[in-house]
């Protein structure tokens, strides 16, 4: 199916489907995370980082980095971070506007780095999108170092019952309308709401990651559990 602007990725998640629609809303996404998530996205960075517990000189890896904006947030822990994207789009304006971050093209399902390559590694917002979720753990297992961490940065399920029902109704409703206003592709952000909706809860998503070889697994919900933390060990 394309994915030209107008048009959005099923949710099967293609790869060349879901490169092509971040392609499309790439010039203005850092602007639309920040409006749409009524500038929670900067704490989630934040608690991201912290949850790495990163050490100066460790090298870090960001799955899925899009423009490079989570990839900085954990340079500033005196580490080497580099991030990596599908979408040459969204590398393209990120290399624009930050220039002193690495940032590659890279597919989660076959990243471009040798066996036990980094400390840690985080894929933001970004797992859901993959195809095949369960690959896409085990290839991040297979370039952290042994005792290397894992955090899984991702929406999840509101734990209170009514905020849920609230939740929901804005991610289907009034999500698409503000997008309108500051996306650059507005249709894309309706797809990016029935992921959301789609992705597997906390619990779940905590089984699957332990199934992938990671050990040690546990969530921290942030925002009510709109979104959530999975941290991991590589054994």
């Amino acid at each position: 199916m394309s994915t030209s602007q107008g048009q959005r990725a099923s949710l099967d998640k293609q790869p060349h489907e879901v490169a092509a629609m971040f392609d499309g809303v790439a010039a203005r996404y850092d602007l639309a995370n920040t409006v749409l998530s009524f500038g929670q996205d900067r704490f989630w960075r934040r608690a991201t980082r912290a949850a790495l517990d990163l050490r100066p000189g460790e090298r870090v890896l960001d799955v899925g980095a899009g423009t490079g904006v989570s990839t900085g947030e954990l340079a500033r822990s005196g580490v080497y971070a580099v991030g990596a994207d599908l979408s040459l789009g969204m590398l393209a304006a990120g290399r624009r506007t930050r220039p002193e971050v690495p940032l590659l093209a890279g597919d989660a399902l076959r990243l471009p780095f040798a066996d036990a390559s980094f400390d840690a590694v985080t894929i933001s917002f970004a797992l859901r999108n993959v195809h095949d979720t369960d690959a896409a753990l085990r290839e991040l297992a297979r370039v952290t170092k042994p005792g290397g961490r894992l955090v899984v940065c991702e929406f999840s399920t509101p734990v209170n019952p009514a905020f849920r029902t609230i939740y929901l109704s804005y991610l289907m409703r009034s999500l698409p309308a503000v997008a309108r206003s500051v996306a650059s592709s507005p249709e894309a952000y309706v797809y990016l709401a029935e992921s959301i909706r789609a992705w597997p809860d906390q619990a779940a998503l905590a089984e699957r990651i332990g199934s992938a070889g990671w050990r040690r697994v546990a969530w921290r919900n942030l925002t009510g559990g709109i979104v959530a933390l999975h941290r991991a060990l590589r054994p």
